[in-house]
């Protein structure tokens, strides 16, 4: 089975855990410091993302595209 994101976009997010493990983890639109841990994989990935790396799109959008087939037929 194919990964699901590339080894570069883990190493991203494995950077961005270790800074929030020291504390100078910082959110982007606030400047506050990150203390959730889905958050701070959430920053990697889209540090990652705006790379060029391979990570797959959100969720949610996948669900509103089902959603709008499903209320098609």
């Amino acid at each position: 089975m194919a990964r699901k994101y590339s080894k570069r976009a883990s190493a991203d997010v494995e950077r961005a855990m270790k800074k929030r493990k020291a504390g100078t983890l910082k959110s982007g639109r606030s400047g506050k410091k990150v203390t959730s841990r889905k958050q701070a994989i959430a920053i990697g990935l889209s540090e990652a993302s705006a790379e060029g790396k391979k990570v797959p799109k959100k969720a949610a959008k996948k669900k509103k595209a089902a959603k709008k087939r499903k209320s098609k037929k």
